[in-house]
């Protein structure tokens, strides 16, 4: 019996894990506004950054009415595409990622602001 409510807590803590990994688009509008000044992700217009209108499965530096970096144009020579292990490695410091692009951006230092900013950016309009 003691086995059986054991097992079954793991089961429970490792869906609520998930969950709460998958984050919450709504709070990640709110982390957002931090991006608005410089990004949208709900239209196609760039700003002093490109949109980023579905930028989760989007080639780096691949808009082309966007003028991109010299720096952010060699980090993505390779084909490197943004999904959510890169994001979550260049949201936290994009300038100790990628030296020398003009993002000026402090980074994201809290991983549920990261989880909730990828779930906006993977669905803007969950938000409204």
């Amino acid at each position: 019996m003691k086995l059986l409510c054991l097992t079954l807590m793991i089961v429970l803590l490792a869906s609520a894990s998930q969950v709460l990994a998958d984050g919450d688009a709504v709070a990640g509008a709110a982390v957002f506004r931090k991006c608005a000044a410089c990004h949208t992700a709900t239209a196609h217009e760039n700003r002093v950054g490109p949109s980023l209108i579905d930028i989760i499965s989007r080639p780096v530096a691949s808009l082309p009415d966007y003028n991109y970096s010299p720096a952010m144009k060699a980090f993505g020579a390779d084909g490197k595409v943004w999904d959510e292990a890169l994001l979550r490695k260049y949201l936290p410091g994009p300038q100790a990622l990628v030296k020398g692009i003009r993002m000026t951006f402090p980074g994201l230092k809290s991983d549920k602001d990261l989880d909730n900013l990828i779930a906006y950016l993977r669905n803007p309009a969950a938000a409204q």
